[in-house]
């Protein structure tokens, strides 16, 4: 499982268990490393009545610091379990993978305790961290401020919106102070408005924080609108297909023509890895 180490170089989070990886804070070539996450030949397999089921095969991916990418593909093709394996929750077969410090993950549902409000759910993030008592209440009216929920510290959960319970979990992740943040499908349950709110949110808060974000979603707009690099994975065992720099001035939004054009483009190779795999 996961191992923190120094911020200034990465840490080794998890290696396969053919046992094969690199050294911490080095790649296989020794030289240090300067990017935010960093994967290298991983390939998952999960133990089925079966057999062995290949989910990831050989995958190589660079997040840099500061970066925003986004993660997309069809159903089942990997994704979540990529995500997984990079916050260190899954050890892969084989191949490693390391990241600039801990890593904070924010799951497609908020996951909020009920019982805390919400800046006691955030205050919880702050004491797992080490964060002194005296300070918890502080930091987490700035975050809410960061989120633009003012005044939100004493409401229970029950009386947040969905889009105001996600901005609570944007915050609480936040909170773990990581380099890099894992956004497993955040806004799909939400409605197109509110998650049109929130990708004006995000965006926001990853120019004024500089944290590195990798972004699973199913939606290509979605992608090109958010992302400066967008990585397709193949369908089932999940390889990495295509990927697209996204040289679009931000701020974007879904209906630009640019946008648009691109996420065309795609929606082809989504759709041709979805017919290949509909062949076997």
């Amino acid at each position: 499982m996961a191992t923190t180490l120094a911020k200034s170089t990465l840490t080794k989070t998890a290696k396969g268990t053919d046992g094969k990886d690199g050294k911490d804070g080095k790649g296989t070539d020794g030289a240090t490393l300067d990017v935010a996450a960093r994967i290298e030949h991983v390939s998952k397999s999960f133990a089925t009545p079966a057999g062995q089921q290949l989910v990831l095969d050989d995958i190589t991916l660079d997040v840099a610091r500061g970066e925003f990418v986004t993660l997309l593909g069809a159903s089942g093709c990997g994704k979540s379990t990529l995500l997984n394996l990079v916050a260190g929750l899954d050890r892969p077969t084989a191949g490693a993978i390391g990241t600039d410090g801990r890593p904070a993950l924010m799951f497609q549902e908020h996951a909020l305790f009920p019982w805390l409000t919400a800046g006691k759910n955030i205050e919880l993030a702050l004491r797992l961290r080490g964060v002194p008592k005296a300070e918890r209440r502080e930091r987490a009216e700035e975050l809410l401020s960061l989120v633009r929920l003012d005044g939100a510290h004493g409401k229970r959960v029950h009386e947040l919106s969905g889009g105001m319970r996600q901005r609570v979990a944007l915050a609480r992740a936040l909170a773990q102070d990581s380099q890099l943040l894992l956004m497993d499908e955040p806004f799909a349950a939400l409605d197109a408005i509110t998650r049109d709110v929130l990708h004006d949110e995000l965006m926001r808060i990853w120019r004024e924080t500089g944290v590195s974000v990798l972004f699973v979603t199913h939606n290509v707009r979605e992608a090109v609108r958010l992302a400066q690099r967008v990585v397709l994975l193949s369908s089932r065992p999940g390889r990495i297909a295509h990927e697209w720099s996204v040289d679009i001035d931000q701020p974007r939004r879904i209906e630009d023509a640019a946008v648009a054009e691109l996420s065309v483009e795609i929606t082809e190779q989504l759709r041709g890895e979805i017919r290949r795999h509909g062949q076997h």
